[in-house]
């Protein structure tokens, strides 16, 4: 494999990477393989381009592996093992007249033709291939041909473990013993890693009449996955409660807690939570990977105009700014970017969340603890006493909480927190609901962001299409820049089929001016509030928002309708 010129600087010739995505590989550490195929990994690239640019530079053949005959396909198994092959992601085609013919997905690894080379004895030709087709080849051909979840299914029907009646599902030692047997031990850690390589958010452990059902929540929508069957339902169950230091005896009432693992070499937490259902225990693991998570305002999807506006409000000496959307619409991860983005050392920041997420270097976080009393408004009344400077409030569910952070907002602090509304002028007659007085509000609020999350659409397989005049004009709707076609989600294996790889944050940004805090003090209703900044301050909707990155080709029309309401829009 040899190496014309960096592959950098052709996909940046080729305009399919920019300087500033070469710079961001560059200042991360290497993965192994070429810098090349680290954009790809990294999602700046995708992988059909890149093959295809390093094909024609380098003059190896770009295939597809199920076209190749099986027949030519050599039986190298006493030679190579899958392993091998896994790691540097390779897969042997054909053998002839002493010249072994190999797909990689990585045509900058010259290292791997010439071991193989010297181990084999073989000269090698190398085609290029997509990883997920080796993949899959390597399993087939130098696998057992049977999934990793059925192979550890069968050694466990096999007699290494036994499957429990009823009555011994109350044996409490049985049930010890049987969630520590090696097969279990294994099925809950495929079930948890192979979460992890989908990016999933969330695990889901679901027992039906007749089956025990695995979901992963990936990118916000839930998919089906392989599951073990109903028979090991006590198993896996009682192996990530025990895990999770949890009672297992206990199977009548909800329990809470927590594991920490290390998983493809990633250091992972899962927040557990068990809930009594009519067959069984459901679980349900929510993934918390530092590593993935982007706290940078700049990042998460800002247009340029609400990140000017959101980066001035958050450096303000006091005041309260609040987020607001529903659960697992990205407001604690817009939080943490701008704690981070604001923390320095002449800052004494201390959050107070329920439960905490993630761990911020140089910020103090609290626990909420509500059994012993450690309510958000107790809390909030001792943090004062520590003599911060910003204080985030992990969400304000009632009135007593609502009026702490209020005095707190006006006696000299910065506070942050989030609400539960639709739309950003909904937070204010959501406080105004709690009984809180409006002119409390209007002397402290500074801002709301409602804002959701939506997917992004997968750019290895998105297709391009003229809309129709009606939803071309919905579209264009407070927009001056023109286009002609936007695009539809299809599903390929870079995207596991979905259409989408990743999410974006889409916001409604709302500045409380002089003519806001008047309507707030005459308590004005939401509508009112929001004509009031979108005429006033420009504050463009969700729904607008949303249509500004379907006509950047970011994501689909589905997504826009499927996260925003139909009163979005004025």
């Amino acid at each position: 494999m040899k190496n014309l010129e960096s592959m950098e600087e052709i996909l940046l010739k080729e305009g399919k990477v920019s300087q500033k995505q070469i710079e961001e590989a560059v200042s991360l550490p290497a993965r192994g393989g070429s810098r090349g195929k680290q954009l790809v990994e990294l999602g700046f690239v995708s992988e059909d381009d890149f093959l295809g640019i390093a094909s024609k530079r380098m003059g190896l053949p770009f295939i597809k592996i199920p076209d190749v005959p099986e027949e030519s396909i050599p039986n190298l198994g006493e030679k190579l093992q899958a392993k091998y092959l896994k790691e540097f992601k390779i897969f042997p085609l054909n053998l002839q007249d002493n010249a072994l013919t190999i797909a990689a997905a990585d045509p900058f690894d010259a290292f791997v033709a010439d071991d193989l080379s010297l181990t084999l004895g073989y000269e090698i030709k190398v085609c290029l291939a997509r990883e997920a087709e080796i993949t899959e080849a390597i399993e087939k051909f130098y696998g057992t041909g049977a999934s990793a979840m059925q192979q550890i299914v069968g050694d466990m029907a096999e007699g290494e473990i036994e499957v429990m009646g009823k009555e011994e599902e109350e044996n409490l030692d049985s049930l010890k013993d049987m969630a520590s047997e090696a097969p279990v031990i294994k099925l809950v850690n495929l079930i948890v890693s192979r979460a992890i390589k989908e990016g999933a958010s969330d695990v889901h452990i679901e027992p039906f009449e007749g089956s025990l059902v695995v979901r992963y929540r990936v990118d916000g929508i839930l998919h089906n996955e392989e599951s073990p069957p109903k028979q090991f339902q006590a198993a896996v169950i009682s192996r990530i409660k025990i895990m999770a230091k949890l009672n297992i005896a206990e199977r009548r009432l909800p329990q809470d807690g927590r594991i920490r693992l290390k998983i493809l070499g990633k250091d992972i937490d899962l927040r557990v939570s068990t809930l009594p259902t009519l067959y069984g225990e459901s679980v349900v693991m929510r993934i918390l990977d530092r590593g993935t998570i982007v706290f940078s305002l700049e990042k998460i999807g800002f247009p340029p105009k609400e990140l000017a506006g959101f980066s001035k409000i958050i450096t303000m000496p006091y005041g309260m700014f609040l987020v607001t959307g529903p659960t697992g619409s990205g407001k604690t991860t817009t939080l943490y970017a701008a704690l981070t983005k604001i923390n320095s050392p002449d800052k004494k920041i201390i959050t107070i969340e329920d439960p905490v997420e993630y761990q911020l270097h140089g910020v103090n976080q609290i626990h909420v603890k509500s059994s012993i009393g450690l309510t958000f408004a107790n809390g909030l009344r001792s943090i004062v006493r520590q003599d911060p400077d910003v204080i985030m409030v992990g969400e304000i569910r009632d009135s007593e909480t609502a009026d702490v952070a209020i005095q707190a907002a006006l006696t000299g602090h910065m506070v942050f927190s989030t609400v539960h509304t639709n739309d950003s002028a909904g937070a204010v007659t959501r406080l105004l609901d709690m009984g809180i007085e409006n002119y409390l509000i209007s002397s402290s609020l500074l801002g709301v962001l409602a804002q959701r999350l939506v997917r992004i659409i997968c750019r290895n397989c998105r297709e391009p299409y003229r809309p129709d005049e009606k939803l071309l004009k919905e579209i264009m709707a407070g927009g001056s820049e023109g286009v002609d076609v936007i695009y539809k989600s299809v599903g390929c294996p870079e995207c596991n089929n979905t259409g989408y790889k990743g999410r974006v944050g889409i916001f409604e940004f709302l500045v409380v001016n002089d003519e806001i805090r008047k309507l707030i003090l005459e308590k004005s209703s939401a509508n009112i509030i929001k004509e009031a900044a979108r005429r006033g301050g420009g504050m463009s909707t969700l729904r607008e928002d949303g249509w500004k990155k379907v006509r950047a080709g970011t994501t689909t029309v589905s997504e826009i309708y499927r996260v925003t309401l139909e009163e979005d829009v004025y």
